[in-house]
């Protein structure tokens, strides 16, 4: 019962934020809200940009790169330096290079990846001027990405797709700022720490113990890490601590803003086209799959830990509490960690390491579909209309036409930067797994042997290549190996991607769309909706199942049960 309630209640929010946020988000990338207006000014004039000026593909992609690099850069800087840097009240050294270095991409590129425990590692300083910084700006380039492929489709014999500083301020402060500032209110009100004040001593005189509770900023990074499916905590235990989500209001507000703006852009990619069943097709296909995967994980995790029955406890009632928080219990821990591994989010309130190898398989399969049901702030939407261009070419092979997605001719050059999108993803996940299962200082990292420990491998690359950030725990991946991998995995898994879609974007600006005719393949349609699923299941089933076979379907087997 409490299940269903939660889903009802999940579902009424998201058609709320489906509607209202997605005509929001529409105004806003067409220059329709203002309320701001003197703040963009302000920014604009700082940072020398004309706001009526648009940029070509090339120009939007070399604004994006330097607009990363400088950030990596500008992250890199703090942690390192953070020990002669103020607001450090726990007197924390600077970063170690190399993961200083792979915490800089991580953060920037949306994945917030963490080789290390928030608390004793980052100062306040760093949590909040660099991290949290990089939690806006990553958000705000991936909905500016998505942004600039609708604009592709929808023009008509146009050379520009916008102008990308001026869809990462809007976006920034009409959108990321203001929900998120709200929202961290909200967590204060339920028990969220928010102080500068440093870590509570705790003295027990009767034992003469001293206890160091650990705390800082942590509401507001709390509210755009879900808000900007970043995810990376505060704290090593991420949502499961409970000064990070201290109540069942926090943990649903946390689901609700991780798949609130991804939800709602499919709303604004049917508005910016003039279809809203385009919309309404791209998220069917996104709930399909994200049901699909939240009931197979969730009846999964609802049969018991193997590894407790063969110790003799067998009556496990309320399902595999291993890892787990009692407070949250299996399924509403099931529901999180699926919401976050479906979206480019990472952020668990249990330990993914500890779920039942099926229930483990749940979780990778959301990442290896590339992460579009509904996906990451931005990411799930352009993705998932990469793997739309290559459904319509498919179903035109089919019929022998040459396809159209939304009146533009789907040809060769299409195609082939739609496909590179979609196996930059496979190619950087296997081939670095292979390389980390092959060499010693790859196989020294998990810390449990046979299917499990190569799952362990497989789901930290699969993170890291999709910018997920969520990760198998059991693996100790703060070495140079592993942040240097980790880092390549990020970088190819974010512009890897990108840098085909705004190509993308420019090709299709340019073309002059064709009427519809009798012979035209409908993409508002179930048929499209059911080959668009059946393309994403196939290219993700195809690419990663020998790998799944020696990870958590072989851990199964050796369980003695196939399912559940």
């Amino acid at each position: 019962m409490q299940a269903a309630i939660t889903i009802i209640v999940l579902v009424a929010v998201l058609a709320v934020a489906w509607r209202f946020l997605g005509d929001y988000l529409a105004a806003v990338y067409s220059g329709r809200v203002r309320w701001l207006a003197p703040v963009e000014r302000l920014v604009f004039r700082a940072l020398g940009v004309d706001p009526t000026a648009e940029q070509d593909w090339k120009t939007y992609a070399v604004s994006l790169l330097s607009f990363s690099l400088v950030a990596i850069f500008f992250t890199y800087g703090i942690e390192r330096l953070q020990g002669f840097l103020p607001l450090n009240p726990q007197h924390l050294p600077g970063v170690t290079p190399a993961l200083a270095f792979n915490t800089a991409i991580s953060f920037v590129t949306n994945t917030n990846w963490q080789n290390y425990a928030g608390e004793t590692t980052m100062s306040y300083l760093t949590q909040m001027a660099a991290l949290t910084v990089q939690m806006f700006a990553s958000a705000a380039v991936g909905v500016a990405v998505a942004i600039a492929l609708v604009r592709g489709l929808a023009a008509r014999k146009r050379e520009t797709i916008g102008n990308f500083w001026v869809d990462v301020v809007r976006g920034t402060i009409y959108v990321l700022l203001p929900i998120a500032a709200i929202a961290a209110v909200v967590f204060v009100a339920q028990g969220a720490v928010q102080t500068l004040a440093g870590p509570a001593h705790i003295t027990d005189a009767m034992n003469r113990v001293t206890q160091t509770i650990p705390r800082g900023p942590v509401a507001s990074q709390e509210s755009i890490k879900q808000f900007g499916t970043n995810g990376g905590g505060f704290f090593n235990a991420n949502g499961a601590h409970p000064f990070e989500n201290p109540t069942a209001v926090t943990n649903l507000l946390s689901i609700i803003l991780i798949l609130a703006i991804p939800v709602a852009l499919t709303r604004t990619f049917g508005k910016m086209v003039g279809s809203m069943r385009q919309g309404v097709a791209i998220l069917a296909v996104m709930t399909v799959i994200f049901a699909g995967t939240l009931a197979f994980t969730a009846i999964s995790e609802s049969q018991g830990n193997t590894a407790v029955h063969r110790a003799g406890i067998t009556a496990q009632a309320s399902g595999n509490l291993v890892g787990k928080e009692t407070r949250f219990g299996t399924f509403d821990s099931a529901l999180y960690d699926v919401t976050s591994t479906q979206t480019s989010t990472g952020s668990v309130n249990s330990a993914a390491d500890s779920y039942t190898p099926l229930g483990g398989l749940g979780m990778l399969s959301g990442m290896m579909l590339g992460e579009v049901s509904p996906g990451g702030v931005g990411s799930g939407l352009y993705t998932i209309l990469l793997f739309a261009i290559l459904a319509v070419f498919i179903g035109g092979l089919m019929v022998g036409r040459t396809p159209e997605y939304l009146g533009k001719k789907i040809q060769a050059k299409e195609v082939q930067l739609a496909t590179i999108g979609i196996l930059v993803m496979p190619i950087t996940v296997l081939v670095l797994t292979a390389i980390a299962v092959e060499t010693a200082a790859g196989r020294a990292a998990p810390l449990n042997a046979g299917p499990h420990g190569f799952s362990e491998i497989l789901y930290a690359f699969t993170s890291q290549g999709n910018n997920n950030g969520s990760a198998f725990a059991g693996i100790s991946s703060n070495t140079d190996f592993y942040n240097i991998a980790g880092s390549i995995a990020m970088l190819l898994g974010r512009f890897g991607v990108i840098l085909p879609t705004l190509a993308l974007a420019g090709s299709l600006a340019a073309k002059t769309p064709v009427p519809e005719g009798e012979g035209t393949f409908r993409t508002d349609s179930p048929i499209f909706g059911v080959l668009l699923t059946g393309v994403l299941l196939i290219v993700g089933g195809l690419t990663f199942f020998p790998a799944l076979a020696l990870g958590p379907i072989a851990e199964q087997l050796a369980a003695g049960r196939i399912w559940p």
